[in-house]
């Protein structure tokens, strides 16, 4: 596998049918990742339901955030919307958090992995307050982790577009299992 470099990134977010990367932001392309913005959605553990519930943040701001208070997990959103092609030079993917939220203490539970054919859909984040005394800001467009793009070294057998549970997703997703 190959990491692709920006102006691979830059040139398969431009097509028009399947765009890697929507909406595509120049100020958000790094020399090998594309960085990744918070939506305004979250799922949160409630204490008396077992299923998380959903709530929008679309109202907060970097000066008046949603505070993740300390031990705190919730499933979050990206923004952007990928179409990760799965022949003719599959592309697969990694998240990785930005190592600024990371020294904060916010820590992404590494379920950030995808595969050619994941198409249509946000990146479901799986986030946790690490520190034990104080809460962690999110808010809508925060810049929270990157994505980096792989080249296969051939198309796979099987596309995730058949054998996958969470494409076409607009907003963040609980476990389909």
């Amino acid at each position: 596998m190959t990491v692709l470099a920006d102006s691979e990134i830059r040139r398969l977010s431009g097509y028009q049918e399947a765009p890697l990367i929507y909406p595509f932001d120049e100020a958000l392309l790094n020399p090998a990742s594309y960085d990744l913005t918070l939506g305004p959605n979250l799922m949160l553990e409630v204490r008396d339901q077992p299923e998380l519930m959903r709530i929008d943040i679309s109202d907060r701001t970097k000066d008046e955030p949603y505070l993740l208070l300390p031990g705190e997990f919730c499933l979050a959103e990206s923004v952007e919307r990928f179409n990760l092609p799965d022949r003719f030079g599959a592309i697969s993917a990694q998240f990785v958090l930005k190592s600024s939220r990371a020294r904060s203490g916010l820590n992404h539970l590494l379920a950030g992995w995808c595969d050619p054919g994941w198409n249509g859909s946000v990146l479901t984040l799986e986030l946790k307050n690490e520190r034990r005394y104080h809460p962690l800001s999110l808010y809508p467009g925060m810049r929270v982790g990157q994505m980096v793009f792989f080249k296969m070294s051939r198309d796979p057998a099987v596309s995730y577009a058949k054998s996958g549970h969470y494409n076409n997703h607009l907003t963040v997703m609980p476990s389909a299992i």
